[in-house]
Order: structure tokens, then sequence, then C-alpha cells
């Protein structure tokens, strides 16, 4: 079976979208995938508009950027971010998305406009990634909750993604790696066991 995923990656300045993109690339590189990564795209202070093209594949690849309908996968951890880049999302694709938004603008939608829309783009998952990274003691893992939930569609080996989680955060000491690999697991768990809104088109 081949594998071949692309991904992209949204939400705003300080949500951690660089640490998922680490963590998926070294867990696919250690699986022996060829990867790309665009440059990230917008204002990554925090509070700006962020996005990451991720390229996994067991073949080379020519390019870093996704052509538009033939995204796999956006994960975003921010619902708003993620209609951003429907027009990317392939027929099949999947969105994955944290319920909780970012309010940085003005008028900014209402939030059951957004998840309307999510519902009706075709396969997702609407993950409350703020009240499961809160449960574990750290709101700051959000982001390790949303990859939890997203390896459950991707072609990765969850112990790749616990040992790469281990890599990247391991110079932040044994704590850090023990509630972002706890973050990664109960992301996991979450879509398992039905702790989310969702589903197939």
């Amino acid at each position: 079976m081949s594998i071949h995923h692309n991904i992209i990656l949204a939400g705003v300045g300080g949500q951690g979208i660089l640490s998922i993109a680490a963590v998926i690339g070294t867990a696919a590189l250690d699986s022996g995938l060829h990867v790309k990564q665009a440059e990230v795209h917008g204002m990554s202070q925090r509070g700006g508009a962020v996005q990451s093209h991720l390229r996994l594949s067991d073949r080379p690849i020519a390019s870093d950027l996704i052509p538009e309908g033939e995204c796999d996968m956006i994960l975003s951890v921010e619902p708003m971010e993620a209609l951003r880049y429907l027009p990317f999302l392939a027929p099949d694709g999947w969105l994955v998305t944290s319920s909780k938004p970012f309010v940085n603008i003005g008028d900014y939608p209402p939030e059951e406009l957004l998840y309307r829309e999510i519902r009706s783009s075709g396969n997702h998952l609407i993950i409350d990634a703020p009240a499961i990274a809160s449960a574990l003691g750290s709101a700051r893992v959000s982001n390790m909750v949303m990859l939890g939930a997203a390896s459950t569609r991707l072609d990765i080996d969850p112990e790749k993604l616990s040992a790469s989680v281990g890599k990247i955060f391991g110079r932040k000491g044994e704590e850090m790696v023990r509630i972002n690999t706890e973050a990664l697991e109960a992301g996991r768990e979450a879509v398992k066991s039905g702790k989310k809104q969702g589903g197939h088109r």
C-alpha cells in the first residue's frame, strides 16, 4: 500500500502549528517517508493567521506546495481558519478542527455558522481540544490533542508519533514530554470513544 498525505496546518500565531509540523515530519522521516514542508505563510506573531503545507509520501515529492483540490487533510487548531483553506480540500479529504474559536477580529462569525459550514464540507472531526487539554492540566497542549485526533486518519504509526514528541520536546524536560505525549493520546482516545462531533460524508 502506498502512503501519500497532503496536509494543510492552519491556525493563528501562538497555537503551536510549527510544533505539530515538527512532530509529524519527524515521525514520517523515522518511518522512512519523504517529507516536504512549505514555508509558513501569514503573520506568525501571536494572533496572526498561520498556515503550512506538509507533504508526506513513500515516493519522492516534486513540490512542497499542495495544489487546490488535492489536500487530504486540513488540520486546524481554530475553526474559522479551517474554513479558509476549503478550496484545497480533496473531495474525500478530512477537515479536522478544534471547536474553540480564537476571536481575533471584530466581526468574527457566530460559532454555529462555522460549525454548520464545517459539517457541510464532508468528512470532518470537530474536537474540543482546549477542554481535553485543560483536563490534563495544561491548555497549552491543545495542539497535541488536535494532532492525536488527526492521527486517527493518517497512515503513521502512533508509536512513531509518540517517539517524535519525545524528540521534539525532550530539550524542554521530562515533564513537557509527558504532558504532550498524554495530550497526543487523549486526542486519539477522544475520536475512538466518540467524544467529538463529526463523521463521514
